[in-house]
């Protein structure tokens, strides 16, 4: 024990303070204790506050903070999807890329290690070679002065694929997923070509750069490229020019419309080590989903196997990871959900996609009726009102509850499900409510407002439990896509007759290709491409069409 008596030497010494004793506090100590104390008492309150639900102290963006989320699902992991994001980015400007998972239920499917190794050296390859970058800048100056292609090919090890995707939001978001795929297979940098709304869509989704294509960019009126160019695919291919002469171009334009020729399409056989490496510059213009047919390439199948183990979640993982809606959309997700959706003890969405023209269809709805009744998605309605009503606090807690959402440009089809369900009660008892976020009458691709309003619609569909779409619809594929839902797909009417039967559940939840290759790259002749290996397969609305399946 320490001696309980001071030393005077400090007095001695004419210090200013006194020298405290080692166990008996001085001023300066008593005031820190002074300090701890208040510290002690307060920490609790503050522990309280921060720790309650619905925080007083709510993030700057106006949604839940990552550390809010991980805490709510308990799990890091399940908001970045597994390894699928990186952590880390500003949520403010672009909240729904960790808070996005939060509205579904389960994740349909998470990647492969190989899948996210992938990934990151994707984004570092970003990067290196974006917008801004020495490399680029260089390779854009070679690419405007017309200069051989080869020149520059190593610089930095930056190659290019420009994607210019057009048609609806449903076809661009398609292709999108499409191109990275493909860049990533082949070690391009991926630029996409703004158009008019692309960057009031979607958040930037590679960290630390843009995959927006600089408007300064010297190939101009990009949309107007054909397959008729002198530099497409097409006419290399037709002339049979030598691999060599591809470094004489600019660039290398590869034309994918769902009518491109048989000569286009043999770009899905091309074996990009031996062929087009020597461009530096691709150029692709494209209107749908075509990883199908790279799976089809026997230079790429044994990567394809490592990245995606599960061959029927290729466009849930990619649009996960790529498309993610700015925050002036997600805004319009997350109120209309929570207003109309989230309460319901089961969400059903139907996409109504009419290729006959604006007029609404009485057979159209007899197709809806009849799928949604047959598969037992809604429930049926009786005639006679029931000789008794409980109470409404009974009822609000015994009813079971069902929220439709439904989409379409038209609400003639909306306003008579609705009425079905008001007008008479249900055989089951259930309370159906039914919803439709918009009715813009006629599309109008490329209008912005437009485009925003589609793409909420399609990520609202994503968010249901079980959805029916209409076949031929890239709008359907993107909303079953995302949410990682295998449809139910109503099939095209003939005549204007309702087909019989009127859906059918799809067997996956991936897109269509519906511009095929008819040709076998092995072999080198015409073939049925949907009988060429067991997890590419003819999908159900479009017979001729292509789509990704898992072989159980």
């Amino acid at each position: 024990r320490p001696s309980q008596q001071c030393s005077a030497a400090a007095a001695e010494d004419g210090d200013d303070y006194e020298r405290p004793c080692p166990w008996i506090p001085g001023k300066k100590k008593k005031k820190k204790i002074t300090c701890l104390a208040i510290c002690l008492i307060a920490s609790p309150i503050l522990i309280l506050l921060v720790s309650r639900r619905g925080s007083p102290f709510p993030s700057m963006s106006g949604w839940a903070s990552p550390s809010r989320m991980y805490a709510s699902k308990g799990s890091k992991r399940d908001v970045l999807m597994g390894g699928l994001l990186v952590p880390g980015l500003d949520e403010r400007t672009c909240a729904s890329r960790y808070s996005s998972a939060m509205y579904r239920k389960n994740t349909a499917r998470s990647p492969c290690r190989h899948l996210v190794k992938r990934l990151r050296e994707q984004e570092a390859l970003q990067r290196r070679c974006g917008p801004g970058t020495a490399a680029y800048w260089r390779a854009a100056e070679r690419l405007g002065s017309r200069r051989n292609g080869t020149a520059g090919a190593d610089d930095e090890g930056c190659k290019y694929l420009v994607l210019v995707p057009y048609r609806g939001l449903g076809n661009r978001m398609l292709a999108m997923a499409s191109a990275f795929l493909y860049a990533m297979l082949t070690g391009r940098a991926l630029l996409v070509d703004r158009g008019e709304s692309l960057a009031d869509l979607f958040c930037e989704p590679f960290p630390g750069t843009s995959w927006l294509l600089p408007p300064e960019f010297p190939i101009k009126n990009l949309q107007d490229l054909t397959g008729e160019a002198p530099e497409s695919y097409r006419n290399l291919v037709q002339s049979d020019r030598p691999a060599t002469s591809v470094s004489e171009l600019p660039y290398v334009f590869v034309d994918l419309d769902h009518g491109c020729t048989y000569h286009d399409k043999l770009f899905y056989c091309d074996d990009e080590r031996h062929f087009l490496h020597r461009a530096p510059w691709l150029l692709m213009r494209t209107d749908g989903y075509f990883p199908p047919a790279l799976f089809l390439n026997p230079a790429y199948q044994d990567e394809l196997d490592r990245l995606f183990p599960r061959k029927d979640s290729v466009f849930y993982l990619l649009a996960h990871y790529l498309l993610h809606p700015t925050n002036k959309v997600w805004g319009l997700i997350t109120r209309f959900y929570d207003s109309y959706l989230r309460d319901s003890d089961e969400r059903l969405g139907i996409q109504v996609r009419v290729f006959d023209g604006d007029t609404p269809f009485k057979h159209i709805l007899d197709q809806i009726t009849a799928c949604t009744s047959q598969e037992r998605l809604l429930p049926e309605v009786v005639e006679q009102e029931p000789s008794s009503f409980p109470a409404p606090a009974a009822a609000a807690t015994a009813a079971r509850s069902k929220a439709v959402l439904m989409t379409g440009l038209n609400s003639w089809y909306y306003d008579n499900i609705r009425s079905r369900y008001w007008q008479s009660p249900t055989a089951t008892g259930e309370v159906v409510r039914v919803h439709q976020p918009s009715h813009e009458e006629h599309q109008l691709s490329g209008s912005t407002t437009h485009d925003m309003k589609a793409m909420a619609e399609m990520y609202l569909l994503s968010m249901t439990d079980a959805i029916v779409t209409s076949g031929w619809s890239t709008f359907g594929y993107v909303g079953h896509g995302l949410g990682g839902l295998s449809p139910w797909v109503m099939f095209k009417p003939e005549n204007l007759t309702t087909p019989d039967p009127p859906c059918r559940r799809a067997v996956s939840m991936e897109p269509c290709l519906h511009g095929p290759p008819f040709y076998d790259c092995r072999v080198k002749r015409g073939a049925d491409t949907g009988k060429l290996v067991p997890h590419v397969r003819h999908c159900e609305d479009m017979s001729w069409g292509l789509k990704l399946v898992h072989p159980e």
